[in-house]
C-alpha cells in the first residue's frame, strides 16, 4: 500500500507519525525496548500529548532479529499467529550508560541491531563481519491514519544492486524490484499479480531474508513507493517483522525454515510420473484403464495415477463418494489399479456443497463457517450453496478426517488439496480467530489437517499432498503444484518464475501442469514442457478439458515422454539426496541460479533456468524451433545427454531438438546414476554408476546415496595428480565409476576403482 505522493508529500487523507529521538532504551530480559516519541523532547512538558512509539528486539532462533513496533498496545488478539519455532540460545544486550551516549546494540548468533541513541532514529542490520545489511532510518518507522484506517510501515533500505527475490508464488518479474506485492491468496491463475501461495518472506542478495509474521494481508512495497526502500506495512497498531541472516542465499533458507518450518520427508513413489484424467473430460473405470494400459504398452513408466473433481458427482463437491453411475466399483477399481504397481491420489477441496449430504451433516453439528447472525456462509462460485469446513473447530477436523480415511481404507493413498483461497471475511470462526488474518491462514489448517491424517495412516516419510494454495509454514506439507496455467510457451515460462519464487520462499518441493492447464497444448509446447516438467521435483500430467496422455499429441511426444521419465528414474539416486537436503536444510530440490552461484552478477534476477540440486543446471526451452539460450557461470561444464564440455561463464546460443534442452553438470561434480530406470522405488545404491565431472586435483569428499528399498552406500573419491581412487566400505550390489557423461563405466573391485584420468573417454 502507498500512502505518500511522491517523495515530499502524503496522500490526501493521509497523517504520519514517525519515531524522532529515542527517549530511553532498557533491557527487559533477553529483549531490548526503544522508546521513540514522534518529537522532540525538550522539556517535560513536550511529553503531554505526545504519541509513544514503542520498538522492542527479540530473537527467537540464532541469527534471527524480531523487531516488533508498537503504537497503541491494548488491541485485542485473537489470533491466528505463524507457529514459530523457539530455541534456548544466548543474546548479547549493551545499552550505553545513557541514551545519547552512544548506540545500544543487541546480537543473535552472527546478526546484530544496532539502535542510535542520539539524533534521528536509526536502527542498522549488522553480520559478524561488520557489514551493514540493511538499516531502518529516521523517514522509515510510520504510523499512518488513512481514509481506509490506521495501518504500520517500517521501510529498510536497498543498495544499489541489491536483488529481492521470493514473497511466494508469483509469476511476474523474478527479481522482485519495483513491483507492489499484496500477500492476499486468490485464486487467479498464474498470468496475474495474483497468487495462490502468498509468503510474506523475501530473500535478499544484499545477505539477509525478511519475513513479515502477520497472517493477515501485507502489502510490500519493493522500491515503489520509495526506489532506495523495501517497504511493507499491515492494519493496526502493531507491526512484527524478523531480519533472518545468513553468510549465503541458502543459509538464509536454512534459518528462516529452521523458524517457520522444514518441509516433511516425501515417500520415493512420488517423484515418478503422475497422470491425470485431467478436469472436466468424461472419464470411467474403462477410460482410465485405457490410459493406464496405454502407459504400460508404450513402455512408460508411471507410479501415480490421479483422478481429478468428478470422480465425485457434479454438484456434490465434496462428498467423498465415488459417482456409481461412472464408478460402480470403486474399491475394486482400486484393487485392480494397485495390483498394476501404481498409488492413487484424488481430488479433494475443503468446500461443501448445499447438495451434499455431508452439508446438514455439517450444518447440524456446528462445523461449517458461520455468518454473526449464526447462519451458516454460503455463495454459488464454485459449487451451488457452497459452504466452508471450520477447521478451527477440532470436532470438525476429526469429522473431516474420518471422510477421508474411508477413502484411505479403500486404498486410496494421497490427497490433491486443491483451493483453500476463496475464504470469507464476514464469518465467525469457531475459536474466535480474526477473520482477515484466516484468509490468508486457512490453508495452512486445510493441508494441514489433511498431511497428519496421512502421516497417522502411512506413517512419516510416506505422507504427501498435491497443494495449490499456501502460506508461511506451508513448506512443512509438501508437495505444491503451480495451479492453473494456460497451454502456451508464455505460461511455461511464467509457471518456472512461480515455482523459483516458491523455492526462494522457504519451499523445498514443487510441481507444475505439464503441458499446462488451460486447453489444450500443440504437440510442439507439449513436449518442451515434458522435458522440464520431468526435470522438476515432482512431475505431473494434467489438463483441463484436455487429456495430457503423450499419445493424444504425436509419436514423439510419446518417445520424449518414455525418454526423460527414464532419466528422471535414473537420477533417483541424486534426487532422493536432494529431498533429504530439503528436509533437513530447506533448501529446495529446484533453485535459483543466485541460490547456487551468488557471487555471479550474471544470474541476479535470472528466472528462466534453474539449478536441479547443486550438480545440474536445467534451461528449459520455451519455442518450438531449436534455437535457444543458455546461461552458464564460471567453469568447464558437461551436457549430461551429449557429453561435450563448454566452458563459462557466459550465455550460449544453442541448438535443441524436442529430446534435448541445455543440461548440464556442473564442474567438480561426482553424480551417482541409477540402474534402474522402469520406477522411481529401488535399491538406489545396487548398481549404482557414479560418473566424475572436472574434478580438481586433490578433491576428496565423500558421496553419499540413500539405501531407497536397499541398503545406502557412501564412496569417497579422491584425486590425486592424474589418478582418481573411489573406496567403498558398503556392500552393496555391483556399483562402479565413469569419468564424464559418456565413459564407460569401471566396475568396482573389493570395493575400490582407480581410473586414469585421459585413459577413459
Amino acid at each position: 500500500m502507498k500512502f505518500t505522493d511522491g517523495y515530499w508529500q502524503l496522500r490526501p487523507g493521509v497523517d504520519l507519525l514517525r519515531p524522532r529521538d529515542v527517549e530511553d532504551i532498557v533491557r527487559e530480559g533477553d529483549d531490548l525496548l526503544a522508546y521513540a516519541p514522534t518529537a522532540r523532547i525538550d522539556s517535560r512538558g513536550d511529553t503531554l500529548n505526545q504519541p509513544l512509539i514503542t520498538i522492542r528486539l527479540t530473537s527467537p532462533v540464532p541469527d534471527v532479529i524480531g523487531v516488533r513496533i508498537s503504537h497503541h498496545l491494548g488491541a485485542v488478539d485473537p489470533g491466528p499467529h505463524f507457529a514459530l519455532a523457539r530455541a534456548e540460545h544466548d543474546v548479547v544486550v549493551e545499552l550505553p550508560e545513557a541514551p545519547g551516549k552512544g548506540p545500544a546494540t543487541y546480537t543473535s548468533g552472527r546478526l546484530t541491531a544496532r539502535v542510535a541513541t542520539e539524533g534521528p532514529w536509526r536502527m542498522e542490520l549488522v553480520s559478524d563481519d561488520g557489514r551493514v545489511l540493511t538499516t531502518s532510518t529516521h523517514h522509515s518507522v510510520g504510523i499512518l491514519s488513512t481514509p481506509d484506517g490506521r495501518f504500520v510501515r517500517e521501510q529498510l533500505t536497498m543498495g544499489v544492486n541489491e536483488t529481492i527475490y521470493g514473497l511466494g508464488e508469483r509469476f511476474g518479474t523474478f527479481a522482485k524490484n519495483g513491483q507492489s506485492v499484496d500477500i492476499w491468496n486468490e485464486d487467479g491463475g498464474t498470468a496475474s499479480e495474483q497468487a495462490y501461495k502468498n509468503v510474506p518472506f523475501y530473500l535478499s542478495d544484499a545477505g539477509y531474508g525478511l519475513f513479515v509474521a502477520h497472517p493477515e494481508h501485507v502489502s510490500f512495497e519493493i522500491g515503489t513507493e520509495v526506489v532506495s526502500r523495501s517497504q511493507f506495512s499491515v492494519a493496526g497498531s502493531e507491526l512484527q517483522y524478523y531480519v533472518v541472516y545468513g553468510a549465503t542465499p541458502k543459509e538464509i533458507l536454512e534459518r528462516y525454515t529452521a523458524l517457520t518450518g522444514r518441509p516433511a520427508r516425501v515417500p520415493a513413489w512420488s517423484y515418478g510420473l503422475w497422470l491425470s484424467t485431467s478436469f472436466t473430460t468424461s472419464y470411467d473405470e474403462q477410460t482410465v484403464t485405457s490410459f493406464v494400459s496405454g502407459m504400460a504398452e508404450r513402455d512408460l513408466p508411471l507410479s501415480v495415477f490421479h483422478f481429478d473433481c468428478f470422480w465425485m458427482r457434479q454438484f456434490h463437491w465434496s462428498d467423498f463418494l465415488w459417482d456409481p453411475a461412472m464408478f460402480p466399483d470403486p474399491q475394486g477399481m482400486l484393487t485392480r489399479l494397485k495390483a498394476r504397481g501404481l498409488r492413487i491420489c484424488v481430488w479433494i477441496n475443503p468446500y461443501i456443497a448445499q447438495r451434499s449430504y455431508l452439508f446438514e451433516e455439517g450444518r447440524a453439528l456446528g462445523y461449517l463457517v458461520r455468518r454473526a447472525d449464526g447462519s451458516v456462509w454460503q455463495w454459488d462460485k464454485w459449487q451451488a450453496g457452497m459452504a466452508l469446513v471450520d477447521f478451527t473447530n477440532p470436532a470438525a477436523v476429526a469429522w473431516y478426517q474420518g471422510k477421508l480415511k474411508a477413502l484411505l481404507d479403500d486404498g486410496v493413498d494421497c490427497f490433491k488439496t486443491d483451493f483453500g483461497e476463496r475464504i470469507p471475511t464476514d464469518v465467525v470462526w469457531h475459536d474466535g480467530s480474526d477473520p482477515q488474518r484466516m484468509h490468508n491462514y486457512y490453508t495452512q489448517l486445510y493441508n494441514k489437517v489433511v498431511f497428519e491424517l496421512l502421516e497417522t495412516e502411512r506413517g512419516e516419510g510416506d505422507a504427501v499432498l498435491f497443494a495449490r494454495s499456501a502460506t508461511a509454514g506451508g513448506q512443512q506439507f509438501p508437495v505444491h503444484w503451480g495451479g492453473d496455467c494456460e497451454s502456451t510457451f508464455v505460461a511455461m515460462a511464467e509457471s518456472l518464475r512461480g515455482g523459483l519464487s516458491l523455492g526462494m520462499s522457504g519451499f523445498g518441493f514443487w510441481s507444475h501442469d505439464i503441458g499446462g492447464f488451460e486447453g489444450t497444448p500443440d504437440p510442439a509446447v507439449f513436449k518442451r514442457w515434458v522435458a522440464f516438467g520431468l526435470l522438476s521435483s515432482h512431475s505431473r500430467l494434467h489438463g483441463s478439458n484436455s487429456y495430457r496422455v503423450p499419445w493424444a499429441f504425436d509419436d514423439e511426444a510419446v518417445d520424449v515422454t518414455r525418454a526423460f521419465t527414464r532419466l528422471k528414474m535414473r537420477l533417483m539416486p541424486y534426487l532422493a539426496g536432494l529431498g533429504e537436503e530439503a528436509s533437513t536444510t530447506g533448501v529446495p530440490v529446484m533453485r535459483a541460479m543466485a541460490l547456487e552461484f551468488p557471487g555471479d552478477r550474471g544470474v541476479a534476477g535470472l528466472g528462466s533456468q534453474y539449478m536441479l540440486g547443486d550438480a545440474l543446471l536445467v534451461a528449459p526451452v520455451f519455442s518450438a524451433g531449436q534455437d535457444t539460450t543458455v546461461y552458464l557461470p564460471q567453469g568447464r561444464w558437461t551436457h549430461l545427454l551429449t557429453g561435450e564440455v563448454v566452458a563459462g561463464s557466459g550465455w550460449r546460443q544453442e541448438k535443441h531438438g524436442f529430446d534435448s534442452l541445455p543440461l548440464y553438470v556442473r564442474p567438480g561434480t561426482v553424480l551417482p546414476i541409477g540402474a534402474d530406470e522402469t520406477g522411481p522405488e529401488s535399491a538406489w545404491a545396487d548398481g549404482v554408476t557414479l560418473r566424475l565431472f572436472e574434478l580438481p586435483d586433490g578433491y576428496d569428499a565423500v558421496t553419499s546415496v540413500l539405501g531407497g528399498t536397499g541398503a545406502a552406500a557412501s564412496f569417497r573419491v579422491v584425486r590425486t595428480g592424474s589418478q582418481v581412487t573411489v573406496t567403498s566400505q558398503d556392500a552393496v550390489a555391483g556399483w562402479s565409476v565413469a569419468l564424464g557423461a559418456l565413459g564407460e563405466p569401471v566396475a568396482s573391485a573389493a570395493g575400490e576403482v582407480t581410473l586414469a584420468i585421459g585413459t577413459h573417454p
